[in-house]
């Protein structure tokens, strides 16, 4: 990701540091036309020690906001069954979220701090999608919006709605799938069964209006993560770790991760349909478009926008 980050930087963006090495490097040339007394120390920079410079900086904003451009051009640009697939094998990952937190959930004793620790088991199925490069639908409600604010076409819609479309549905199937095998294949224990159920059940008893809600804090997270990963390099891990263990610990609304748990709930005969697209699917789906889309995405773009127009 550093290479990466490096090559736009280099291609699309002036690097005010460049200016600063190269005045070093020259200035040995330049103090010999000039009065000793205008002299100030100058510190001799090897040719190495700039290129670690540039590696261990911080890419600008402007960069940032290249990479995860283009990134969403990719997307948008790649076949219908490359991103079926991608997203299918994201909802099957993502619920090993469930699972390991059903892991803590069973074999913790009950204590004011389980509810942090089961927490942890959340980020698991995350660090399994973002690092596999699978597709999930709240990473691209900021990748795939950027090109659209940039060029904001007729085409460029189409071509978000046909990706939304697709990822969404992929990964729905992929967490019913998941959902039916965790309910009618004995490839848990039953207590671990029953602690994914107790899991699950923190679903039920919210109105409509408060998993809207908490669906905006959780989709304006994800797409943070989107934003810090180019920057990250290997501390993406810590990254997924941080952003997905707040959504779990605070009761955050995520749509996908979600699903696993409503569908589960719904096979098992403890929630009803009605309950899962009316009162789950909709408002979480709505509620995650507006905290990565409509806020965060929106103030991303708006940090470069003279930038990347001047």
């Amino acid at each position: 990701m550093s290479q990466a980050t490096n090559s736009i930087a280099r291609r699309f963006f002036h690097s005010p540091r460049q200016t600063d090495w190269d005045v070093m490097k020259t200035s040995k040339s330049d103090t010999r036309a000039q009065p000793q007394k205008d002299l100030e120390p100058v510190v001799a920079v090897s040719q190495r020690e700039i290129e670690d410079i540039e590696e261990r900086s911080s890419p600008r904003t402007p960069v940032i906001y290249e990479i995860v451009r283009r990134l969403g051009e990719e997307e948008m640009a790649r076949p219908v069954a490359s991103l079926w697939w991608s997203g299918v094998a994201a909802g099957l990952s993502i619920s090993f979220s469930l699972v390991a937190q059903a892991l803590f959930e069973a074999y913790l004793p009950e204590a004011p701090w389980r509810h942090l620790v089961t927490s942890l088991g959340y980020c698991v199925g995350f660090i399994i999608v973002v690092l596999a490069r699978q597709q999930l639908f709240t990473e691209i409600t900021i990748t795939a919006v950027l090109p659209l604010f940039a060029t904001f076409t007729s085409r460029n819609v189409r071509k978000l709605t046909r990706l939304w479309s697709i990822v969404l549905i992929a990964n729905f199937a992929g967490t019913m799938v998941a959902a039916l095998f965790y309910t009618y294949v004995p490839a848990v224990s039953p207590a671990l069964h029953n602690a994914m159920l107790e899991v699950s059940s923190g679903l039920l008893g919210q109105s409509a209006l408060e998993t809207f809600v908490k669906g905006i804090p959780a989709g304006f997270l994800i797409a943070a993560m989107v934003w810090l990963i180019p920057s990250a390099d290997t501390a993406q891990f810590h990254v997924i770790s941080i952003t997905t263990y707040v959504i779990a610990a605070a009761g955050f609304m995520h749509i996908i991760a979600g699903s696993v748990e409503a569908f589960f709930l719904a096979l098992n005969g403890a929630a009803g349909w009605d309950f899962v697209f009316g009162g789950f699917i909709v408002p979480v789906l709505f509620g995650n478009i507006i905290g990565g889309t409509a806020l965060f995405s929106l103030i991303s773009y708006g940090q470069v926008m003279h930038e990347i127009k001047g």
